[in-house]
């Protein structure tokens, strides 16, 4: 299997590699993840066991009010903690001491490891048993020092909201099928004949772009309000829904993030198909999707093909069809940015 970060080895595939591909037992790696990025402490900087209790079950708590089920084993007594915590059973300061004696129990030590082996960067050092906390390292201050630093929280977010999705069902992820929202930008399932809105169908895609255009490599925001704010575009262009064209367009294995300028800017893409070295690009994007166990790899695997043959094959009759049709190909004008997938 290709490790995320073996193909661009810095600090924000690392971060990236943990959040896509690192243990997934529980959602504590989540709470974890999201819990640096609030506390965004300095070098060197130590951060008590007990001060970091306290962003770390307030996540924790939120995420239990939606999605009672946060990790795969029957009983958790930090989780039972949490609940006690939501129905006004206990009060804050028992809540955090708890925390603090067993809530980052097989969550600290393993935050790092991905496929089995640490990552060869560390964002903290493990100083539990020397000073009660863990040490913030260079590492995780220059992460937080990149313009993409904005996205990594809606990101984490994301990756959490599809991970307890599929265990709040209680399915096997290849019986969820993930859709899309065309109108409101969202992943969401349909179970047991309800709609469940899963996440932002941008933040999601976002963890795999890191922050980049699909096409120009431009830089992206995922925030709502930033001038760089990318689109959720269709590589195979949304008119092909009426044609005689064999994909699922609004499928989860056609949407790439976007710059605006690339989408509809004065030469953007708009209905046009994009030249077929962009093509490589999207099987490699999809490869990504499908080397992580969730609804959205599953979702790929049943639009596009269950092997790597499969699905490579499944783009190029795609492409033939649709080039049928459209005639015209795409490129972007200019490469604004780093490859960096």
């Amino acid at each position: 299997m290709t490790i995320f970060f073996e193909n661009d080895p810095s600090l924000q595939s690392y971060w990236r590699s943990i959040v896509l591909y690192g243990r997934n037992v529980a959602s504590y790696k989540f709470a974890l993840a999201k819990s640096l990025i609030d506390l965004n402490k300095q070098p060197n900087d130590l951060i008590k066991l007990e001060d970091l209790a306290v962003p770390f079950s307030k996540h924790i708590c939120e995420h239990l009010k939606d999605n009672d089920k946060q990790i795969i084993s029957k009983s958790s007594t930090f989780l039972n903690t949490c609940r006690k915590y939501n129905s006004n059973e206990i009060a804050l300061d028992e809540l955090v001491q708890t925390t603090k004696k067993i809530g980052f129990n097989n969550v600290i030590d393993a935050f790092h490891e991905v496929n089995g082996s640490p990552i060869p960067q560390s964002f903290y050092i493990d100083e539990r048993k020397e000073n009660g906390g863990i040490r913030i390292t260079d590492n995780f201050f220059q992460l937080n020092e990149l313009q993409e630093s904005e996205n990594f929280l809606n990101e984490v977010e994301a990756r959490w909201r599809l991970v307890e999705t599929a265990w709040q069902l209680g399915l096997s992820v290849n019986l969820l099928e993930v859709k899309y929202d065309k109108e409101k930008e969202v992943f969401y399932i349909d179970a047991s004949n309800r709609r469940i809105d899963v996440t932002s169908s941008r933040n999601a895609l976002n963890g795999y772009q890191k922050s980049k255009c699909f096409f120009c490599y431009d830089y992206v925001s995922v925030l709502k309000y930033s001038s760089y704010l990318g689109h959720v575009d269709h590589f195979f262009p949304h008119t092909l829904k009426d044609k005689p064209f064999d994909g699922y367009v609004d499928g989860i294995w056609n949407l790439a993030l976007s710059c605006r300028s690339c989408n509809n800017g004065p030469n953007g893409k708009f209905a046009k198909l994009p030249i077929v070295k962009l093509l490589e690009r999207l099987n490699k994007r999809n490869e990504y999707f499908c080397s992580s166990h969730h609804p959205l790899r599953e979702t790929i695997m049943q639009q596009t093909g269950s092997t790597k043959e499969q699905r490579r094959a499944t783009l190029q009759k795609l492409f033939n069809q649709a080039k049928d049709i459209l005639i015209h190909t795409w490129q972007p004008e200019e490469i604004k940015g780093v490859a960096t997938f």
